[in-house]
């Protein structure tokens, strides 16, 4: 594993929450990673559009929320692609504008499970280092045969964002779950039946 590897967290941030920094921070530290780039996807194929917030707000609540970290960058890499965003084309463009960087995903083990799903998942398996955070039970021997890919036992904190904007909505409180700028903006914004 190299040093100068940068790992790619694709997600649709909707809202970024604790559960989210607490794995980037941990999976780059134990596979020796040189930075973690925060991957927002404007549309997840296998995810439902209607919930999302607007792109530009779930980039800016990222921002927000890594800011004190050197290590952490937010990328809207998938806003400038054709969509609904396929993870192999986002790792082919990174590839054209940074040759000189080594790019691994960072994914959890329920959607290592389903990634028979996404396009052309096997070339994402066989040329791209996949680091994978343990979530529940996993049949880990499925994959011996793709030497790219490695477990870790990540902190498992059971937050999603679906439950943080059904909180929201309900008028509760999220505080702890997401960093105190994000609830702040989100409030200031009126997201997710905020008020």
């Amino acid at each position: 594993m190299s040093s100068i590897m940068t790992g790619l967290f694709f997600g649709s941030f909707n809202p970024i929450h604790t559960g989210h920094l607490i794995v980037a921070d941990y999976m780059r530290q134990q596979a020796n990673m040189e930075e973690v780039w925060f991957i927002v996807s404007p549309h997840n194929p296998l995810k439902e559009k209607s919930e999302l917030a607007e792109q530009q707000l779930r980039l800016k609540m990222v921002q927000m929320a890594i800011e004190d970290n050197k290590y952490f960058k937010a990328s809207d890499i998938e806003f400038q692609l054709p969509l609904p965003s396929y993870t192999v084309n986002t790792l082919t463009e990174l590839n054209r504008r940074f040759p000189q960087k080594q790019f691994a995903v960072i994914m959890g083990s329920d959607n290592l499970i389903n990634i028979h799903l996404w396009r052309n998942y096997e070339t994402i398996l066989n040329n791209y280092q996949l680091f994978i955070y343990r979530r529940g039970e996993t049949e880990e021997t499925t994959w011996k045969k793709y030497t790219g890919i490695t477990f870790f036992d990540a902190p498992f904190i059971k937050i999603s964002s679906t439950e943080i904007r059904s909180l929201i909505a309900k008028k509760k409180s999220v505080r702890y779950l997401v960093p105190e700028v994000v609830s702040k903006y989100i409030r200031e914004n009126k997201l997710y039946g905020s008020e």
